[in-house]
């Protein structure tokens, strides 16, 4: 490591507190989630201004919204996020804004912890910055590169920094094997967003394997979230925009209203066909600016022209299909 990353580090590491500070201040069990784990928990998106400045109060919205609308969790930042191409700085500003604008809320608020360069150090830092600021739980991707035994004690090292449940996001080819592994050896997971393989013909293995005593959530823009209810999913995360929709069907199915459920999950289907309505839909619905853009959303690229015409489609589509069916 170079001296002038190494001095990064250390001051990174300073802001933070400091490992023994931070961790004094988190008390035992005061951390302990007690929103629980389960539901439709989206993965935030990162609103920036047209100068590239990260857009606190845009963010903050994403929370209001969630609490405003009964959606059970909220994430962030993660790969919808663009989390990759955010500084340390703009994690660490995102994180308190987040965590600010849900206290006291319905919401369960998730914290990404993962660092770009599988910096240990710096993701214990996340973790304990999380706890510190209020967080219900924490997310992490496995460090980059890494073999099934760096990954088991990446986990592990995480888990111990705070008390925070964990949930660890699959990626790659991570095997059922490795999740089961760093189930049984790190006390403070809970649940694993898997996006490796197929999830659909993993879950059932993942429950099995773990008692179901670790939960299931699946992602990869929730396109099949009724068979993933049927299949014993504990939660889903799609983006932000029509989570309350999704977060409703998924109250709907588990409260034996499995027609309704199907209904309402078509719906969102159905607009999500309408050209212009994913890039546009976040405005409509006033959490974002007319002008906002997103930081490193992979769902933009390609993202339809937005002209008058197209806004007004995706407007009028809202209004006559969408809003009337909003839960208070």
């Amino acid at each position: 490591m170079s001296s002038s990353n190494a001095r990064d580090r250390r001051a990174f590491l300073r802001a933070l507190g400091g490992g023994a500070l931070v961790s004094a201040l988190v008390r035992k069990g005061e951390s302990a989630a007690s929103k629980p784990l389960r539901g439709v928990f989206p993965i935030g998106q990162t609103p920036v201004t047209p100068a590239g400045q990260l857009d606190l109060d845009c963010l903050q919205n994403e929370v209001r919204f969630c609490n405003r609308y009964r959606v059970h969790g909220f994430a962030w930042p993660q790969i919808a996020s663009g989390w990759d191409t955010l500084s340390e700085r703009e994690r660490l500003e995102g994180a308190e804004a987040i965590l600010a604008a849900g206290k006291n809320g319905r919401t369960a608020l998730v914290i990404g912890v993962q660092d770009r360069d599988g910096d240990i150090d710096k993701s214990v830092a996340y973790a304990r910055h999380a706890a510190t600021n209020g967080a219900d739980a924490i997310i992490s991707l496995p460090p980059p590169k890494a073999d099934s035994g760096t990954i088991v004690a990446y986990y592990k090292t995480i888990g111990k920094a705070t008390d925070l449940p964990l949930i660890v996001q699959t990626h790659g080819d991570m095997s059922i094997d490795l999740v089961v592994e760093i189930f049984r050896q790190a006390p403070t997971v809970r649940c694993v967003k898997d996006e490796a393989g197929n999830p659909l013909e993993r879950v059932t293995e993942l429950r099995k394997r773990t008692g179901d005593r670790l939960a299931v959530f699946s992602g990869n823009g929730v396109r099949t979230m009724i068979d993933e209810m049927r299949l014993g999913f504990s939660g889903h995360c799609p983006n932000t925009m029509l989570a309350d929709f999704y977060a409703a069907a998924f109250d709907l199915w588990h409260a034996g209203k499995k027609r309704e459920a199907f209904d309402t999950f078509g719906r969102i289907q159905a607009f999500n066909s309408i050209t212009g309505a994913q890039a546009y839909l976040m405005v409509v619905r006033g959490i974002f600016k007319e002008d906002t853009k997103i930081r490193g959303n992979v769902d933009r690229k390609g993202a339809p022209q937005l002209t008058e015409a197209t806004r007004q489609a995706v407007q009028d589509a809202w209004n006559e299909f969408m809003k009337p069916h909003l839960r208070a």
